[in-house]
């Protein structure tokens, strides 16, 4: 996707985000409503949710894709290490990552933004696309404004 139309995809996907969230406050419908709404914007998108931060790690949450792996923990996987560290994981090929979890054989790319707020983990939204090199500067900033979005009614 070019860069321009990205961009143009990202603006309405918070808008569209933002009206979903002044229709509806829980966290979980919206996660849900949150991880379709991703999974539908982008046409390469073979898995799109959340790994929720409890008892020390990251357990499954709203989804959309394949059946997943359901619990990782801090520092294992692209989530575990996007959580661990707090900061946000672009994978351009994963069979190519050291300390990649194969959870469906389909992706092949994989971006990981952590949810911090107050300065504590609340956990991670993962999206992993068919194709490589799938994610760039552009994805990591909307959806760094995607998450604060999100955590804006947690």
């Amino acid at each position: 996707m070019e860069k321009e139309k990205k961009r143009q995809a990202y603006e309405l996907l918070l808008a569209q985000q933002k009206g979903l969230l002044e229709a509806e406050t829980n966290w979980i419908a919206s996660l849900s409503n949150s991880s379709a709404l991703l999974n539908e914007t982008f046409a390469d998108t073979v898995f799109a949710g959340y790994y929720l931060f409890e008892e020390g790690e990251l357990i499954l949450g709203p989804f959309q894709g394949r059946v997943s792996c359901t619990r990782i923990k801090l520092g294992k996987g692209v989530c575990g290490e996007s959580a661990e560290k707090q900061v946000t994981l672009i994978v351009d090929n994963v069979k190519e990552h050291e300390n990649y979890i194969s959870c469906d054989s389909a992706a092949m790319s994989e971006i990981v933004v952590p949810m911090v707020k107050d300065g504590q983990l609340i956990g991670v939204l993962d999206i992993d696309s068919s194709q490589t090199h799938s994610y760039d500067e552009i994805d990591h900033e909307f959806l760094e404004k995607y998450v604060a979005l999100m955590l804006s009614i947690k």
